[in-house]
């Protein structure tokens, strides 16, 4: 079998998918299907291709990232760009770490797509072509005239098996899409790639010369380390000045839509990019009235309805053709139409300084996470869960004094001079600024309530003396 390098574009902050995708959190992190994100299926997708793995990730999300990569069984190198700066960049990073000859499959981590062999079997269409010197796309036979897509104009044939690119088509409106589906020979744009390195950097070097140098002298300068924890997964950090200084542009603009040797090979499966509330609604089998619900959600004398409510009843009475997305601190009630306007409430939320535009109350961190379930004045409680041996930094606070009740499993306790160890239903005061850190000793997730009281409650008030996961003080 001819090994393929999948490199996992994991930039995006999916805010069509608001409130349950954020900056902070997502959608490619997020459990969506069958209790796995779509970062791990997509892992888990393209394992049999290689024996290895990159991923393209920014700083923010690189726990996850190595989370999700244990998750899948995946090992690999986990690139963590500093800024964002679309997917040129992100691709020539991966192809300037690669041997010359080396095929790199560039994908998406948001997308679904079920079936796996045929998947497989379809990228391995590509490989003549790829080794030829081509760039090899691969596009989605269309079931429907999508606005919400690209399309590929398919061209001449080739002696390869693939297909030359007559054209790369924008997102039409509906009329567009229709005629395009009419005069057939068109796919839809899966913005997945496979080429050898060499390839795709003397593409670059031709047409998007800056993006490559400034990516040239992001790695020139880069440093690598083992992610905590997992001794197969490494963290490479390119220089932050040269990377920030890149121009940021997609591929497509940069150097598909202007390179001679592009071809593609048809998808004949299902995929979607999930790239709205209408696509996740869709992932769902409708009863008799076209509703689909996930979790708790009720529908009574409602039609083409979705709701996504997994942590308490929602229901719809006598509702047509909605979205309705339920989160612990956010809701999200739409037309079906208006889906793809989701990103601009998203851009309204974040202008007047709305949190819960880009955070979830609930808060994942590399030793486990933390749930903010109330606040009033000069006092915060928390909900907070440590993974086990996992431990927060040994830290203390100027501003708060904080009170640790144990729910489940066992706390280590360093508090000042003293570590003593806590079982459940048992408690300690932390007073203002002493020294502490809180380690999980055990073989099960510990939970434990925080009730933190003072003057100052961000979390920015925290001083870092000593970190597990190399973060700042």
């Amino acid at each position: 079998m001819i090994s393929i390098t999948p490199v996992v574009l994991c930039g995006g902050s999916g805010t069509r998918l608001w409130p349950l995708s954020r900056k902070s959190f997502p959608k490619q992190f997020v459990p969506l299907i069958g209790g796995k994100s779509l970062l791990q299926l997509t892992l888990e997708r393209v394992a049999p291709l290689g024996p290895g793995v990159m991923a393209v990730a920014a700083e923010d999300h690189r726990f996850l990232v190595a989370d999700t990569l244990r998750a899948a069984k995946a090992r690999g190198t986990v690139f963590l760009e500093p800024a964002a700066r679309n997917t040129a960049a992100a691709m020539a990073l991966a192809a300037l770490k690669a041997d010359a000859d080396e095929l790199l499959l560039f994908c998406p981590a948001d997308h679904h797509i079920p079936d796996a062999a045929g998947f497989a079997e379809t990228v391995h269409k590509g490989v003549a072509a790829a080794r030829a010197g081509a760039i090899v796309t691969f596009g989605v036979v269309p079931s429907f005239p999508s606005t919400a897509y690209g399309y590929i104009a398919e061209g001449d044939a080739r002696s390869d098996g693939s297909r030359q690119v007559q054209q790369f088509i924008e997102k039409p409106d509906a009329q567009r899409a229709q005629q395009l589906l009419l005069q057939g020979h068109v796919l839809w744009n899966a913005g997945i790639f496979l080429t050898t390195a060499a390839t795709l950097l003397q593409a670059l070097k031709l047409h998007a010369a800056d993006i490559l140098q400034s990516c040239q002298e992001a790695m020139q300068g880069s440093r690598s380390e083992r992610a905590t924890g997992d001794a197969e997964t490494f963290f490479l950090r390119p220089e932050r000045l040269a990377f920030e200084a890149c121009r940021s542009q997609s591929i497509d603009y940069a150097v598909m839509e202007h390179h001679q040797d592009v071809c593609v090979v048809p998808f004949q499966g299902q995929w979607s990019d999930v790239g709205s509330w209408n696509a996740v609604a869709d992932l769902a089998e409708p009863d008799a009235q076209g509703n689909r619900v996930h979790g708790r959600g009720i529908t009574h004398k409602a039609t083409n309805t979705f709701i996504h409510a997994p942590h308490r009843p929602v229901v719809a009475l006598g509702t047509h053709d909605l979205l309705i997305i339920d989160t612990p601190d956010a809701l999200l009630v739409a037309h079906r139409d208006s889906a793809e306007q989701v990103k601009e409430v998203v851009a309204r939320l974040e202008q007047s300084n709305t949190v819960q535009a880009v955070a979830h109350r609930r808060v994942a961190r590399p030793w486990g996470w933390y749930d903010s379930i109330d606040m009033g004045e000069r006092f915060q409680v928390k909900r907070i869960g440590v993974k086990p041996n996992a431990s927060l930094s040994l830290q203390k606070h100027h501003h708060r004094a904080e009170h640790w009740i144990v729910v489940k499993g066992t706390a280590e306790v360093t508090c000042g001079k003293e570590t003593f160890l806590l079982s459940e239903n048992q408690s300690t005061y932390i007073p203002i600024g002493e020294v502490h850190r809180l380690h999980n000793p055990g073989k099960m997730e510990l939970e434990m309530i925080e009730v933190q009281s003072g003057s100052y409650l961000g979390e920015d008030d925290i001083v870092r003396l000593e970190d597990t996961y190399g973060r700042a003080t």
